[in-house]
């Protein structure tokens, strides 16, 4: 009999994991999977006296700017910012449905790995379709992202490797994550908010598991030369997630000088701080596999993330 060789042991003990995460992945989705249209009241009014994003948690909060704001330029501005965050989130959603159907393309097709990605992609449609509605409910302008981004991820979406991919799928959901957290549980936040973010964050949890999983698997069993590569492209997607993330068009829109406040945005303390803690978790599994160098680390720096 021939004994099996220690790569092979690795090699097989990785995809028995793999499916087991997938099963309990598949069981909690059964539990825990929720239909917005049905979940939500979307008819009822919005109330005049809620935010409708934690005033913390906006880009300009204990800026000079945000001093000399009135209070019903705060609300417009919690409320383009919502808005901001719901079109950044469903253009994230397409990016990670398209790195989700790469992933499996090769995979076997009856394995609760893959069952567990389309059942994933059904969610983040399901989400996409909330955030649509959402953004047309709430009477405001769409922020898509620029053109620039826009086309970089159309290039990263085909070309990246499926660590970075995870990488890049994490860096989204953890940040926005944390801070839809605190958004569900505020009762001084609309109604609407709350429920929507309530229903992203309890499916999210589920994706993040099956990303943080998957991507202490590839990079166990990558290469030198695949992990410097790693390393590399995990230091630029911080620069493309903080150019991102808050659209500078939300503030003419409420009345303020975009230069201005975009330069207020990144010499906020508070706003780093924000930052720091919604991508610590991330930071901390990047450091313990091994995808953040020295100059990755220093972009992240740069970035507001570490």
């Amino acid at each position: 009999m021939t004994a099996k060789t220690p790569a092979t042991t690795t090699a097989q003990r990785l995809l028995k994991d793999r499916e087991e995460v997938a099963e309990r992945l598949l069981q909690a989705s059964v539990r825990h999977s929720f239909d917005p249209e049905r979940e939500l009241d979307w008819e009822a009014p919005f109330d005049e006296g809620k935010w409708f994003w934690p005033p913390e948690l906006l880009s300009l909060y204990g800026t000079p700017l945000w001093r000399d704001m009135s209070d019903e330029q705060r609300r417009l501005l919690a409320r383009t910012e919502s808005a901001a965050l719901a079109s950044i989130g469903i253009w994230f959603e397409i990016v990670v449905m398209q790195l989700l159907l790469r992933h499996i393309y090769d995979k076997p097709v009856t394995s609760k790995h893959v069952r567990y990605a389309l059942t994933e992609i059904a969610d983040e449609c399901r989400h996409s379709m909330m955030f649509s509605r959402f953004l047309a409910k709430s009477g405001t302008a769409v922020y898509p992202v620029s053109p620039f981004i826009q086309n970089v991820t159309r290039i990263f979406k085909s070309c990246s490797n499926t660590a970075t991919s995870l990488i890049f799928t994490l860096l989204c959901e953890e940040v926005i994550d944390w801070m839809q957290r605190l958004t569900f549980a505020d009762d001084r936040i609309q109604p609407l908010v709350r429920g929507v973010t309530r229903i992203h964050v309890i499916e999210e949890a589920r994706h993040v598991r099956y990303a943080k999983e998957e991507l202490r698997r590839q990079m166990a069993e990558s290469g030198r030369l695949e992990r410097r590569l790693t390393c590399a492209v995990t230091g630029e997607l911080a620069r493309v997630f903080a150019r991102a993330f808050v659209n500078p068009n939300v503030y003419p829109d409420c009345g303020l000088d975009r230069r201005t406040a975009l330069a207020q945005v990144r010499a906020s303390d508070h706003r780093r701080e924000v930052l720091r803690k919604g991508a610590a978790r991330l930071s901390a599994l990047l450091d313990e596999v091994g995808a953040l160098d020295s100059r990755g680390r220093r972009v992240w720096r740069e970035a507001g993330l570490l």
